[in-house]
Order: structure tokens, then sequence, then C-alpha cells
């Protein structure tokens, strides 16, 4: 029994000498790199402060990316505030040069047309159908036109005439309504004819060159003119064109179609020839 005792401690001495052993070593390797506790805690804490760093540096990113998303959204703005602002210089350029040229054509027409004193009017409504052709403007007696004058586009082409009037206001029958009728000459052979509305015609933007006589000198292509005869209206003024000649339904006389020179499109200013020089 006392040998079993003997064995026991001398284990439990070698045990412990190992311990102290390792401990020391242990305390060795710290002591040569630096204090125990601190190393220690550094290899604790060491997983948290890489975990804090890429957290960071996430908040950074993020931080960046917003900054240069409000800075990009700001430019943005900015971008489209010039682009709307160049829009408005296109839209007033263009404005301008279509009135310039508006106005260049009002004074080549009144530098060509001496006789003529013009009114200018704006196109307050357009009133066509199959049988009518009628425009309504803003002035009238107020601005001394009166029932009876002619009209014309800026170009100075033949538009209508007028046939009523109020103290601002005044109604047009356009060449195209059939109950139209201007005596016309034909400008290369001076034939003279009657230039008249037609129900069949006016769908198609057209009218008739009527009372050419048996042989008429007219042509496809042939310009027409207003005659002036009897005074009521000015001579000169270009009606329009002739695109054929035709055969009545009797057999008997010929007309011509005759495809006007002014265009209802788009039209929003007239000129009311209020008076003129008759020349001889």
């Amino acid at each position: 029994m006392k040998r079993s005792s003997n064995n026991k401690f001398i284990i439990m001495i070698l045990s412990l000498a190992v311990v102290v052993a390792v401990l020391f070593s242990v305390m060795s390797y710290f002591s040569t790199t630096s204090a125990a506790l601190p190393n220690i805690a550094g290899i604790i804490v060491s997983p948290f402060r890489s975990v804090t760093a890429s957290v960071s540096e996430m908040v950074r990113d993020l931080t960046g990316y917003f900054t240069e998303f409000d800075s990009l959204k700001e430019e943005n703005r900015q971008l489209k505030i010039k682009i709307a602002e160049m829009e408005e210089d296109i839209r007033q350029a263009t404005f301008d040069r279509e009135e310039n040229a508006h106005l260049r054509k009002v004074a080549e027409l009144r530098e060509q047309r001496r006789d003529l004193h013009l009114e200018s009017a704006r196109v307050l409504v357009q009133d066509s159908s199959n049988w009518y052709s009628l425009l309504t403007i803003n002035k009238g007696t107020s601005y001394d036109i009166a029932v009876g004058d002619c009209v014309v586009t800026e170009e100075g082409y033949f538009l209508g005439v007028v046939t009523e009037t109020g103290l601002n206001w005044a109604t047009v029958r356009t060449i195209l309504d059939s109950e139209s009728s201007i005596g016309a000459l034909v400008f290369r052979s001076g034939g003279s004819a009657l230039a008249q509305g037609d129900f069949s015609l006016m769908g198609q933007g057209r009218m008739a060159l009527s009372y050419l006589g048996a042989e008429p000198d007219v042509v496809a292509g042939d310009l027409v003119v207003t005659s002036g005869l009897g005074g009521y209206f000015p001579s000169q003024i270009v009606i329009g064109y002739v695109e054929e000649i035709r055969t009545s339904d009797n057999g008997l006389a010929h007309y011509a179609v005759l495809k006007p020179e002014m265009s209802l499109e788009g039209l929003t200013e007239i000129y009311v020839v209020t008076s003129f020089d008759v020349v001889e």
C-alpha cells in the first residue's frame, strides 16, 4: 500500500512539473513579443476590429454614393433648366424668323402693289363645307372695311370678298364658295372669262373658269388674274392656274378647271383691300 501511494505522489509531482514547464514556455513566448495580457486582449478583439473596419468602409462607400447621387441629381436638374431655356430660344428664333418672313412678304406686296390700300386682319373662324366657304375676321367698319371689298393673302393671291360687316368683325366669302364669281383674265392670251365657285369642284379645292368662248385660247398651266373690268376689284391679282380644259355636259361650251393659288390651310392673317387706284 505504501508503494502505491508513493507512485501517485510521484505522478502528481511530474504532472505539476509539466504544467509549470508549459506555463513558463507560454510566458516566455509572450515575454519575447509583448505583454501577456494586452496580447491576449488583442487576439480576442482582433475579429471585432475587422468587422468594425468593414462596416466603416461600407458606411464611407454609401455616404460617397449618396453624395455623388445628389450631385448628379442637381446636375441633371440644371441641365433640364438649360435645355428648357434653349428650347425657348429656339421657339423664339423660329417665331422671329417666321415673323420676319411674313413682314418681308407684306412689304413686298405693298411695294409691288402701291395701288392697293391694305388693312390687315386676323382670321377668327373658318366655316367650310361642300356648299360654302366662309371666314370671319376680327375687323370691320371701324377700320373702313365694307361689303364688296376684296381680300388677299400675304402673298397677294385673291382670297375672297367681304359679304357682311360689323363694327369689329366681317365675313369673307372665299373664291371656292359656290356663290363666288370674279371677272378674270387669261394672262397669256388676254382672253376674258369668269372665275366661279362650283359645287362639284369645291371638295377638290378647285373652281371653274367659264365663258371662254367657242374656241377658247386657254391651255393647262395658264395663269389667271383678275380683270379689273367694271372697277369692282383691282386688276392683275393672281387667282390661280388652269389645270385642264373640259366640255360642259351639253357639249356646247368649254370651261377650265382652275386651281387657286391661295390656301386656306393654316390661314391666320389676311389683307382687305379697302380701296385701290384704278390702273388704266
